[in-house]
């Protein structure tokens, strides 16, 4: 069968979809992965095909202001209570905020018309029997509704924005037909409808006709869908093996590795690494050259270094502190390492909480994170039994899913069950075509 994948232009969000892609490719699958011009590259370095789809801002005149307002609204976004932590439990009011925000800012912005009708042009063309996109790339289950094709969902983090929308849709059957609304749902409607497409909104466009999950079960939000549970299989990109990582450190080691979002939180890494460097530990620190500069006089059990692969790394470590990256997360797991989260919004405190709640790890919110918080807690990591224990137990968790080979059969079976009425119109179509392999 033919397999298209889509993912944003970022290799964090891509790289969680190139074991499955792979395990498809090798069981004689024929493989394409769309996406943005800038991040066809990457996917040509996995050693993919890409299919370059176009993106544009379109007539917008006032770049400024569509900037002002994207970055309101990722703050709202960001900040929104997706643990449900509060007092009182989200309101109608709240969520259908929430929807009004993420569909024009988020959603609609990453998956706009210039997009979605070159990603369309290309699947009407190519006609994939199934397509798999990851959580932001909406304009996949778009493509797929338009063309018959079978369509599911990558997730590789907690599923907050399904668990926020099946509460507002909750929410929403309680209200006054006059007062209801679906900012989602008319989008995606309004979409199908200027493409020509017979086909309408159904909500498995934002859930996936099934999801498949890389995440391990017991740190799952429990959201009633049609699952596929397959393993994280740890992709770092080209990496080499540092001589340093082959000698065995003589003491715990712990990594800290916050990506970005270091600069995006206003935490200092020179004073968190200071902090740390107190402990009787070495400290591997993932970090860009001003912060190396900025750190040169650190004491000798902190290495700095630009970048080393976390699945070579880990396996080496006592604990690992990280913003919640979830290549990151679910590596530490596949290793059984114990780990501090720091919660910065989005997903992370739900993360956090959850690797509280097995025993696995620590959360700590940004505005809580100093030096002296962060040393006492990685300490307590390293040297409380109980973590690595919760660590095992997670590991053990995540080993027995199965492999992205052995979920190929599946992913078969279901395309055939879920392949629509127009299935031998389509493959005529391909044929008319003439499209190759």
């Amino acid at each position: 069968m033919r397999v298209l994948f889509t993912s944003l232009a970022h290799h964090t969000h891509y790289y969680p979809l190139v074991p499955l892609a792979w395990a498809l490719r090798t069981a004689g699958h024929e493989v394409r992965v769309a996406s943005q011009p800038e991040l066809t590259d990457v996917i040509t370095g996995t050693g993919l095909t890409a299919v370059p789809v176009e993106w544009s801002l379109g007539d917008i005149e006032d770049l400024g202001l569509l900037g002002k307002l994207h970055d309101e609204a990722s703050a709202h976004v960001q900040g929104f209570d997706f643990a449900a932590a509060g007092e009182r439990p989200w309101s109608y009011e709240q969520l259908l905020a929430l929807e009004n925000i993420m569909v024009p800012t988020l959603y609609g912005a990453l998956n706009n018309d210039t997009m979605v009708d070159s990603l369309v042009e290309f699947t009407r063309s190519w006609q994939p029997d199934l397509v798999v996109w990851e959580t932001f790339t909406l304009s996949g289950a778009i493509a797929a509704r338009a063309t018959g094709a079978a369509h599911c969902r990558l997730v590789s983090g907690p599923d907050i924005s399904v668990r926020a929308r099946q509460e507002f849709l909750r929410l929403a059957a309680e209200q006054e037909p006059e007062h209801r609304e679906d900012p989602t749902a008319e989008w995606l409607d309004r979409t199908l409808e200027r493409l020509g497409s017979p086909a309408g909104f159904e909500e498995d466009m934002v859930t996936g006709q099934w999801t498949v999950n890389t995440t391990p079960p017991s740190t799952q939000l429990d959201l009633k869908l049609p699952t596929v549970q397959v393993r994280h299989v740890a992709y770092n990109g080209p990496a080499v093996v540092p001589d340093w990582l082959r000698v065995e450190p003589g003491r715990s080691r712990v990594c800290v590795t916050l990506g970005s979002s270091a600069a995006d939180v206003g935490v200092d890494m020179v004073q968190l690494l200071t902090g740390l460097s107190r402990l009787d530990a070495e400290i591997v620190a993932t970090v860009d050259e001003e912060t190396r500069e900025a750190a040169a006089g650190l004491p000798d059990n902190v290495r700095l270094v630009d970048f080393v692969p976390l699945n070579d790394l880990l396996p080496t470590c006592a604990a690992v502190v990280h913003h919640g990256g979830v290549g990151t997360k679910a590596t530490a797991e596949v290793h059984g390492v114990p780990q501090l989260i720091l919660a910065f919004g989005w997903d992370t405190e739900v993360m956090g909480r959850g690797l509280e709640d097995i025993g696995a790890g620590i959360c700590v919110p940004s505005a809580e994170l100093v030096p002296e918080v962060l040393r006492e807690q990685v300490e307590r990591l390293i040297t409380e039994p109980a973590f690595a224990q919760g660590a095992k137990r997670l590991q053990e968790d995540t080993l027995a899913v199965p492999s992205p080979n052995e979920v190929v059969p599946v992913l078969e079976r279901l395309v055939a069950e879920h392949r629509d009425e127009t299935g031998t119109e389509r493959r005529h179509v391909r044929a008319d075509h003439g499209t190759g392999g």
